[in-house]
């Protein structure tokens, strides 16, 4: 019923708002992916509600910090949320790279090749697809870990990254707070394991929601663990705040993983203290990385690359 109701309003509005206009302008080539990006786009307007529905409550349940005047920082957040969710930067990426993984396919066809994929590896995942896409968020959210680590590592990468971690009154909105830049290669990389590994364009947006969901409420404004054992299982908005705590910015935090702390337990980056919830910030992020809107954000990030660049290059 709710499947046939998605499907009904994503084309109704396929019909009503983009396929006119693509006909007229002779662009009906595109119709097929253009309707797969609005059915994404619709997913993640769907996925920024549910996070609004489980954040919110949350935060104005058991707040770590109350505020005032905090309205203007926290709208452009907002900003970033919704140029993000709609899905445009990481269904690019996919769509790009899928088309560059078909002509690399096509090449080695003609070789007499085929490239593996991960059910081809393990041939029970395809009788097992709820198996195989469990497997398949592990994996990624491994190469998410590591990116993590490279953005801290690397000072040009931090000087991006940066960008995120200069929010001093962070809530659920902050998660998509990044430099365009960062996002485009977060969108490289992610695309680019998930085509790697074999996973569905079907299965990808799914996949994608999924995380993002769990990352927005790892970081909302709420006092919350997952206990002892659940600590170790899942990111927690207390597991993730330590990260951007005043003293963890830079190349020596803490608590990089992303959805699953197993990672940070594995390679001795973990901070599992339950009842520490630190200030937020950067102390070096210029203010207008701090409390700028979304365009200042985005010119000061870039200023800080350059800057980096030119340290490395002397």
């Amino acid at each position: 019923m709710l499947e046939d109701l998605y499907a009904a309003t994503t084309g109704w509005l396929f019909e009503t708002l983009v396929q006119p206009p693509l006909y007229a302008l002779g662009l009906m080539d595109w119709a097929e992916d253009l309707h797969d990006w609005l059915d994404f786009a619709v997913f993640g307007l769907l996925g920024i509600a549910v996070v609004y529905a489980v954040c919110r409550p949350l935060e104005a349940w058991r707040p770590v910090e109350h505020w005032e005047g905090s309205g203007r920082v926290v709208r452009t957040d907002m900003v970033y949320t919704f140029l993000t969710r709609l899905g445009l930067l990481p269904l690019l990426a996919f769509v790009v790279l899928a088309s560059l993984q078909s002509l690399w396919e096509g090449w080695l066809t003609e070789a007499g090749v085929m490239p593996p994929t991960l059910e081809m590896l393990v041939p029970p995942l395809r009788d097992h697809p709820l198996l195989a896409l469990a497997l398949y968020v592990v994996i990624l959210d491994f190469g998410e870990y590591w990116r993590h680590r490279a953005q801290h590592r690397f000072g040009w990468w931090w000087a991006l990254h940066s960008v995120h971690h200069a929010q001093r009154r962070m809530t659920f909105w902050t998660d998509d707070r990044n430099h365009v830049l960062d996002e485009v290669i977060a969108a490289l990389w992610f695309g680019g394991i998930a085509l790697l590994i074999g996973v569905p364009p079907g299965q990808f947006p799914l996949i994608l929601l999924l995380m993002r969901l769990a990352e927005s409420l790892s970081h909302a404004n709420v006092r919350l663990d997952f206990g002892r054992l659940g600590e170790r299982l899942l990111v927690s908005p207390r597991f993730h705040r330590l990260h951007h705590g005043l003293l963890s910015a830079g190349e020596h935090g803490r608590n990089y993983a992303v959805l699953l702390p197993v990672w940070d337990w594995a390679f001795g980056t973990g901070d599992f203290r339950r009842d520490v919830y630190p200030r937020t910030g950067d102390p070096g992020a210029p203010e207008a990385l701090a409390s700028g809107g979304w365009l200042r954000q985005q010119a000061a990030g870039f200023r800080r690359l350059l800057a980096a660049l030119a340290r490395e290059r002397g």
